[in-house]
């Protein structure tokens, strides 16, 4: 005796199989807006490497075309990432970051790695109240 499949089933499992293939958990690539313009897009969240304060969470972005003369302008996009994109994400982070570091790097590096012709600049913050307060790096 052969079992039939029923005719929603296989229209189903396709279904779930698209709609799993769309919900990428992994951030990266996201765009985030910036005050200054600068095309931004987020290459990864590190987690697992300790900083000077204990539980870090490190959100780094793509920045093409940046500049050393751009370091102004991306002291105030970092505090604005801070404040409004890497705040919201820690929550539920275990162990709870007490520091975050934001970067931007005008090429993609792997996090860790040297790379002294990549222009990229780092700030660190201390998460307080849903804030993000500058501390010196």
């Amino acid at each position: 005796m052969s079992r039939r499949t029923p005719p929603l089933l296989p229209a189903l499992i396709g279904a779930l199989t698209l709609l799993a293939a769309c919900q990428d958990e992994s951030p990266t690539g996201e765009a985030v807006p910036v005050p200054s313009g600068r095309a931004l897009t987020l290459i990864d969240i590190v987690t697992d490497a300790r900083g000077p304060e204990g539980a870090t969470a490190r959100f780094r972005f793509l920045a093409p075309g940046l500049s050393a003369e751009d370091a102004e302008s991306a002291a105030v996009d970092m505090q604005v990432l801070c404040d409004s994109f890497a705040v919201q994400r820690i929550a539920g982070m275990e162990p709870a970051p007490r520091q975050i570091v934001i970067s931007l790097a005008s090429e993609a590096v792997p996090f860790g790695k040297s790379a002294p012709d990549v222009v990229q600049f780092f700030e660190s913050y201390r998460p307080e109240n849903g804030a993000c307060i500058w501390e010196v790096f």
